[in-house]
């Protein structure tokens, strides 16, 4: 639902057509999350139908915009003052994957945890330097950053606490699997320590970033990379 009330939160300040939508959703976001057009008429398609936009003529390009009616806003209203839905959580591929090695013999599950480790510290360590860079080019400016700006660092700081949590979680997961294995109930999926390699330190500070950050053009720093 986020796309359908992020285009709503963009269409209340003004008729917009699909592509300048997708823009700007994008540049709000620092591109976190791209968008296609297609999605986005899509999704205007099901906010029409529901009664939420309506077709606001065309823009001196012939453009055809979109507007906000007044039952959108009252959505709009409602999204920003309901807080997210956490009684049905999203699908997780790593708590799955481990769910799932748990309950196979033949894997070796702390390598599973090892490995993602690896992967999750590199990411704080890119979307600390995203962050860094991001903060950086602010300072180069004038005056105050514009709202985009500081979007595009909240939308970092989630990416960097998540990851962190992340990190916490693998390190409980991998203690819990130790104790089970040396517990002497038949537990065999956990290795004895030091069968797998050590994990990189995360950065200094906040850690940040998925591998593969990407360098962003424009005022704010790259985005991470899918």
């Amino acid at each position: 639902m986020s796309i359908r009330h992020g285009l709503l939160a963009l269409l209340e300040q003004g008729p917009r057509y699909g592509f300048q939508l997708r823009t700007e959703f994008e540049s709000r976001t620092g591109s976190t999350w791209p968008l296609n057009v297609g999605q986005v008429y899509t999704t205007l398609a099901r906010l029409e139908r529901d009664g939420l936009v309506v077709p606001g003529g065309e823009d001196e390009a012939g453009h055809a915009l979109y507007a906000i009616t007044a039952g959108g806003r009252d959505e709009l209203r409602a999204w920003f003052a309901s807080p997210v839905d956490r009684a049905n959580p999203p699908r997780n591929e790593l708590a799955i994957k481990l769910a799932m090695a748990v309950g196979s013999p033949d894997v070796d599950v702390r390598a599973v945890i090892q490995a993602q480790r690896v992967h999750t510290i590199k990411a704080m360590q890119d979307y600390t330097r995203l962050k860094a860079q991001a903060m950086e080019a602010v300072a180069r400016g004038e005056g105050a950053p514009d709202r985009d700006d500081v979007a595009w660092q909240l939308v970092l700081d989630q990416l960097i606490f998540q990851a962190e949590a992340e990190a916490r979680w693998l390190d409980h997961c991998e203690t819990r699997l130790v104790r089970l294995a040396s517990s002497g109930q038949g537990w065999s999926s956990a290795k004895p320590a030091g069968t797998t390699p050590a994990a990189p330190a995360p950065a200094t500070g906040s850690g940040s970033g998925r591998s593969g950050a990407g360098e962003r053009t424009g005022k704010r720093a790259g985005r991470p990379g899918a």
